[in-house]
């Protein structure tokens, strides 16, 4: 019996000019297309002249774990199993993962058909340093758990990618400004490769007043420049600076990781410092 594959394909993430003629061919002939939205699939299969003859079913965070097995089988008879996500390369920030990952434990093969990426796109784009990067998904809704997330990237010298809902982009960018510093160079990229794709570039003060000012509309990916190298700084005279930041809702471990990223004064005799003002 020949073992089939799984093969996962880049789609636009804006303009279906993008699409390769790879992705075409595999649209038209795999056995089983799983696609995050079949709707849409379908929609672009249509705009590029395509008829998918395979089985379409649907493969999106709320079933991805129960298609695995039906996937696999396909597989294990010899058929291809186009992965498809609404745009870009699916398994990032999108279903994928463990379909791949349960097909590498069994051996079986898995290729890529790459393409369109808005993390690489944006990332192109954003005027800041793309030697080394890291790509950070979304922040988390909440508040509190963003600001924490926040405080953990303080000291990241890489240049940051993140995609955000538009809805909450200025909370995002706010949230951003606090924990790594208002005058942290950012991009924030709109609608790439679309009719009205915008790039601003600014600090993350600046970038986050925009988003509160008015409405943000369409897919977003914010990218943020990494950490300056950290300067040797006496850990004494910045007990009161963390103290302050802590004054103000901060968690102490927070605000001294904050101030640590910053200033290059180890964290531990930060924080033992810190602790020790506090109860004198």
């Amino acid at each position: 019996m020949t073992t089939g594959r799984v093969v996962l394909a880049a789609t636009p993430i804006g303009n279906p000019d993008d699409a390769s003629p790879r992705l075409r061919a595999l649209l038209a002939d795999a056995d089983v297309v799983a696609a995050e939205d079949t709707r849409r699939v379908l929609a672009l299969a249509r705009r590029l002249g395509v008829t998918p003859t395979g089985r379409l079913v649907s493969h999106h965070e709320h079933n991805e774990a129960e298609r695995v097995a039906d996937l696999l089988a396909v597989v294990r008879d010899g058929g291809t199993v186009l992965v498809v996500s609404d745009a870009g390369m699916p398994t990032v920030s999108d279903p994928g993962f463990a379909l791949v990952r349960a097909a590498a434990a069994e051996g079986l093969p898995v290729t890529v058909a790459p393409g369109p990426s808005a993390v690489l796109a944006a990332l192109a784009v954003s005027g800041l340093p793309t030697d080394r990067f890291t790509f950070e998904g979304f922040l988390p809704r909440k508040a509190g758990e963003r600001e924490r997330a926040v405080a953990e990237l303080a000291g990241e010298r890489r240049t940051m990618v993140l995609f955000e809902a538009p809805h909450r982009l200025a909370a995002a960018l706010g949230a951003l400004a606090a924990g790594l510093g208002p005058d942290r160079p950012a991009a924030v990229c709109r609608e790439l490769t679309k009719t009205y794709e915008e790039v601003r570039r600014g600090t993350l003060a600046e970038l986050a007043d925009w988003a509160a000012a008015g409405e943000v509309r369409g897919e977003v990916v914010v990218v943020v420049g990494g950490a300056p190298a950290p300067r040797t700084a006496d850990v004494a005279s910045l007990v009161g600076e963390v103290l302050a930041l802590a004054d103000t809702g901060t968690r102490l471990k927070d605000a001294v990781a904050q101030v640590a990223a910053r200033t290059g004064a180890p964290k531990r005799e930060l924080y033992d410092a810190a602790v020790a003002r506090r109860r004198g």
